[in-house]
Parts: structure tokens; sequence; C-alpha cells
């Protein structure tokens, strides 16, 4: 299952194979993303760390917990990733959304066509109800992505998730994927 993003990146599920181009991913961003994630100890950027990552996620997918994409360009680069994660069924039948892009590509629109395939995946695929995603109070390009992309704000958690070492609130948002 690919999907044409065009300029050479297709988007795709995670292979076996990926934990090279993952890590030299995040190695590469690593300024860009310090602001949005977690603070990374030096191993997680090594092959090691996402060769058990990438098997946890294929284990993940095989599971029904998550689907993980990533943006992956014709010469092998991975240039930035969409997850659906935490799959909950029962009642709730639903998820939460993540993603992140290379910083080359910011501000292109490639994540907003990224993000609505993965929404598509999401209801079509997975069948679930609904997708939940948080941001930063300051994050507007993940904002305009979630907007764009049929996202409401429903809410604002405080010191929801603990990035760049710090907790920090996050505006919530969802997009219901079925009507009944």
């Amino acid at each position: 299952m690919t999907f044409d993003l065009g300029d050479g990146i297709r988007l795709r599920l995670v292979e076996p194979g990926d934990a090279a181009a993952y890590a030299a991913a995040y190695d590469a961003n690593r300024a860009h993303l310090a602001r949005w994630d977690p603070v990374r100890d030096e191993s997680f950027y090594t092959v090691e760390w996402h060769n058990a990552l990438v098997t946890q996620f294929l284990r993940d997918h095989s599971d029904g917990r998550a689907a993980r994409f990533v943006l992956a360009h014709d010469d092998g680069r991975i240039l930035g990733v969409a997850n659906i994660n935490n799959v909950v069924r029962g009642a709730f039948h639903s998820a939460d959304l993540g993603y992140w892009i290379d910083a080359s590509l910011a501000g292109r629109g490639v994540m907003s066509r990224a993000v609505a395939i993965v929404i598509d995946y999401a209801r079509a695929e997975l069948e679930l109800h609904r997708l939940q995603a948080g941001t930063l109070l300051d994050n507007a390009a993940s904002q305009r992505v979630l907007l764009r992309n049929g996202f409401e704000q429903f809410g604002m958690a405080p010191k929801y998730l603990r990035i760049a070492g710090e907790w920090q609130d996050h505006l919530l948002f969802q997009r219901i994927l079925s009507d009944s």
C-alpha cells in the first residue's frame, strides 16, 4: 500500500528494513524537532534503537493497536512520519494521530496530503469512528494541517505532555470519521 505525494515522495506503511533510514531522519531533524518532541537520549538516534522501534511498530500494526506510515523518498530517505497510535476499540473506536515532516518540506502542503490519506486509512481500513490529535499552543503549522483536514478544536489540555523537557499545554483536535 503506497500513495504518491509528488516530488518522489511516497506515503507507505513502515517496513522491516526502515530502521537505518528512521535513525538518519531523526538525526537530520534534531534541531527542527527539538521544540516539538520529548528530550531524546543519544541512544535514540542509533540504528539499534530504531531496529527495536520498527519491530514494535510492526507488532503494534499486526495486533491492530497502531498504523505507522513513513514519507519515503525514492532515494530511500525517510522525510517524515504519520502515525495512528493508541487504537482503542469497544465503545470508543478511536485513536490518536501524530506526525512530523522533514524541515526541508515544511510549509509545502506535503503533510496535509499525507494526513488526508491516513484519515482515509483510519476510516476504511481500521474502521475507526474518531481521530484525535494534540498540538502545542503555538504550533500553528500543525494546527493548519489538522484544520485543512476537517479536524475541529475541542479543548485545551493543561500540562498534557512533557515536550522539550517541560510539561506543556496542548490544544486538542478531533475528526469524526463515521456518522453512525
